[in-house]
């Protein structure tokens, strides 16, 4: 009796803040039969060793969560290589899916599987173990893994057009014995000659048919590939069972065989060529990084790898370069073309202190400038991310097409078999019966179901990535154009969020400049952007500020402190009546009627003045309002100003409603609010700074604005470009796709409708069933190239002036 080895796994833990939960981890898991655990506080990792089968790794890391701490699962992008059609595609869903811990989904047309998993319950080594026994390649998507995956890419293609080409060659000849019969002529090729023509294409051009089908069925499924192998072999050993036979009156198909087989290379050949266009949007940010920087080493420049540059490093980009890397302008200024990241062709102009990105053109200055993003943390990368996951994502329209390609195969070989009995029982004719039966294996083609999707979103997340639109996934993408409520935050997003002081109303006996020294003092360390307006004013004015201790900001409200042993407040009108400071009412209403935001300042209760602040409305904002309320969709302006100021603001923009007074921490409750009231989908609409909460609560969240990391990790989808009618071209470029999507679905569904049962009554040749199965695939995937001709439409911008 041989003793099971014990099994040591290994997973990282979060949520540990000292010592003490360590301890207790390793006291929760020792308790499990056969288990002995070791947490290392410093590593925050779990070793765990279980001897036997009382306790499954499952258990383990749900009694770690049970305890109160989070085993954070990890995410990898497998590039996957040997896939012939939708079902290989979910054969290694399946594979992957099997084993516990792990949620796969894979993408035919992008050939890559996107995987989580749980680090202790599987490695990413076994991952890809699991895929080259179901007979696959993988490898781990990273730079080296892209540029090997193109190379292989390449390699196949070329290899493709070797056999087509020769496989063509053979199969011509054998076309003349076609036309021949055609004619009423018989034999115009001797049966040997053809015989002799058609074994090298059938098992030499064909020979990675035979292959790909034999994996599949090894593995317990059926695709594409068993269905033309069967088709064809039946074909061709029906012409050498006539020939051996030395029946001379019987026909021989070798013409059918190495006609399906060089129609089905020539549909690989030009779908390989196709799907290599629909990553051409990655493909082009990704080449447009450049892959050496001038680096400052000791005082001189030295032109090193960007790969090997790192956070702090100095360096200095000419003009007409690319930027290497993203950083922080140190000296120089110049205008920088950003259209690759926000779709805006304008340049910028940028200077000491401005942040630059990786792949942005530097047009007609030296910059010198401090590395602040390298590698994977670049703007460049996150967004090539971001356009991956979304390409790697399911719509909820292709989960039907994966159960039809689930149990496509097995059901076109049944139909083919009943067409051959049945055809052979009621005519008695056995030959027409068996090409009829091998028309119904080679016309179908889940390949065109599998692709129909996959390749539309492709395309469509690619076009909007080169358009400063960013969709975090599919449903992202599917809800865009199903949007019925627009909550739109006010400031930054309606207005330019860059607001300047246009009031000082001091108390009487108080100055204009000891106001403003009050409110520089209370302000100057807050990055709010109505305390940066007061700076900016202040410093124009030379006013310096007051001393000030005790320091308390009140989110949405205001903030308190001391100033010359005096309690000092400075606020909303709001804010101060609840602290009881008396102020006036008429002048505070003048103020807010105009659109102004007003604060007060007051000291030991008594009121020292008011200041106005006016922001001006984006130049698109009432255009893009508008735009969007012709479509049906309703807009809500949600502000945290009094109802007066934001009642002026929306009479302006014309939104339908308003809602005001909403402070930072409640905007996510308004949202679900108003998605209780059931009026469909409720979209939000801000910075992604503040809004964070609500754009997260919302069924889909737009960020507009330069791509802040916040808005990346937060929105479902980031506008790049500082402009609201993004929003309208997100809109837009979402129909465009889903309707390439429901178009393409449409084709593969009603091509095999019509088509297995036209080849299943006989009146399809199979040679013809083959040039239809080639084409469908190609018909589908040229019908999404078609979205890279979607350019945003050119809009009228309704300049707005108060």
């Amino acid at each position: 009796m041989s003793s099971q080895q014990p099994r040591i796994i290994s997973f990282p833990i979060g949520g540990m803040t000292c010592a003490a939960c360590a301890s207790r981890i390793e006291r929760v898991l020792n308790r499990l039969p056969g288990v002995a655990a070791n947490v290392n506080f410093a590593t925050e990792k779990a070793q765990v060793e279980l001897s036997g089968e009382q306790t499954q790794a499952g258990e383990v890391i749900a009694a770690v969560r049970k305890s109160g701490f989070e085993v954070v699962p990890e995410r990898v992008e497998l590039a996957v290589g040997g896939m012939s059609c939708a079902a290989c595609a979910a054969r290694i869903e399946k594979v992957l899916n099997a084993q516990e811990g792990v949620s796969a989904t894979v993408n035919f047309a992008a050939e890559r599987a996107h995987v989580e998993y749980q680090p202790g319950l599987a490695e990413v080594d076994g991952l890809v173990a699991r895929i080259e026994k179901a007979g696959f390649s993988a490898s781990v998507v990273d730079d080296a893994a892209r540029d090997a995956a193109k190379q292989r890419k390449q390699q196949e293609w070329q290899s493709l057009r070797w056999q087509f080409g020769l496989a063509a060659l053979l199969t011509l000849p054998l076309m003349i014995e076609m036309v021949a019969m055609f004619m009423g002529y018989h034999e115009a090729v001797p049966r040997w000659l053809q015989w002799a023509l058609a074994t090298p294409v059938q098992f030499f051009c064909g020979r990675h048919f035979y292959r790909n089908a034999w994996n599949a069925l090894r593995g317990g499924s059926a695709n594409m590939d068993v269905l033309v192998a069967l088709g064809t072999s039946v074909a061709y050993l029906y012409s050498v069972v006539v020939i051996l036979a030395g029946d001379h009156h019987g026909h021989v198909y070798f013409e059918a065989s190495a006609a399906i087989i060089t129609l089905v290379l020539l549909g690989k050949l030009l779908e390989a060529r196709a799907k290599a266009k629909t990553g051409a949007a990655i493909e082009g940010l990704l080449g447009l990084q450049p892959q050496i920087a001038h680096v400052e080493v000791d005082g001189a420049l030295q032109d090193r790898a960007v790969a090997s540059l790192r956070v702090g490093d100095i360096f200095v980009v000419r003009p007409g370069e690319s930027i290497p890397l993203d950083g922080l302008v140190l000296e120089g200024a110049s205008e920088i073309n950003e259209s690759m990241l926000t779709g805006e062709s304008v340049p910028v102009l940028k200077g000491e202190g401005d942040k630059v990105f990786a792949a942005t053109l530097n047009h007609n200055g030296a910059l010198r400038v401090k590395a602040s993003g390298v590698g994977s943390d670049t703007a460049l990368a996150r967004i090539v991310r971001l356009v991956e996951q979304a390409q790697g994502s399911k719509a909820s329209v292709q989960r039907l097409a994966d159960k039809v390609s689930a149990v496509f195969v097995p059901v076109v070989v049944a139909i083919s078999v009943l067409t051959f009995l049945l055809g052979w029982w009621l005519t008695g004719a056995f030959t027409p019966s068996l090409v009829s039966a091998v028309a119904v294996l080679v016309i179908a083609c889940p390949c065109a179901l599998g692709l129909a999707t996959p390749t539309a979103i492709m395309v469509g997340t690619g076009q909007g990535a080169r358009n400063g639109i960013l969709f975090r996934n599919v449903d992202a993408l599917e809800r865009a154009q199903q949007l019925k409520t627009l909550v739109v935050d006010k400031t930054g997003t309606l207005t330019e969020g860059r607001p300047s002081v246009s009031d000082l109303l001091p108390a009487e006996g108080v100055s204009p400049e000891r106001l403003l020294a009050l409110a520089l003092g209370l302000e100057r360390d807050s990055e709010h952007p109505l305390a940066r307006a007061l700076v900016e004013h202040a410093s124009s004015r030379s006013v310096a500020a007051v001393a000030v201790s005790d320091f308390q900001a009140q989110p949405g409200r205001g903030l308190t402190a001391t100033v010359e042993g005096q309690k000092a407040l400075l606020g909303s009108p709001r804010f101060l009546a609840e602290e009881g400071v008396a102020f006036d009412q008429a002048r505070m209403e003048a103020l807010e009627s105009s659109g102004k935001t007003a604060i007060g300042i007051a000291l030991d209760g008594t009121l020292q003045g008011y200041i106005g602040f006016a922001d001006r409305l984006r130049e698109d904002a009432v255009a893009t309002v508008a735009a969007l309320q012709a479509r049906g969709v309703r807009v809500v302006m949600l502000t945290g100003d009094s109802p007066r100021v934001a009642a002026v603001v929306a009479a302006q923009v014309k939104v339908d409603d308003f809602i005001a007074g909403v402070l930072p921490q409640h905007k996510a409750e308004e949202v679900e609010r108003l998605k209780s009231q059931g009026d469909g989908l409720v979209g939000m609409l801000g910075d992604g700074i503040n809004d964070a909460p609500a754009l997260a609560s919302a069924d889909i969240g737009f960020a507009i604005g330069a791509g802040s990391d916040i808005a990346l990790d937060t929105a479902d989808v980031v506008l790049m470009r500082s402009q609201l009618s993004s929003l309208l071209d997100a809109i837009d470029l979402s129909a465009a796709t889903l309707g390439k999507v429901q178009q393409n679905l449409f084709f593969a569904f009603i091509y095999n409708v019509l088509g297995i049962p036209l080849a299943a009554f006989g009146l399809l040749n199979p040679v013809v069933a083959g040039a239809a199965m080639a084409l469908s695939s190609v018909s589908v995937l040229s019908n999404s190239l078609l979205l890279r001709k979607w350019k945003p439409a050119a809009r009228q911008v309704s300049t707005h002036k108060h």
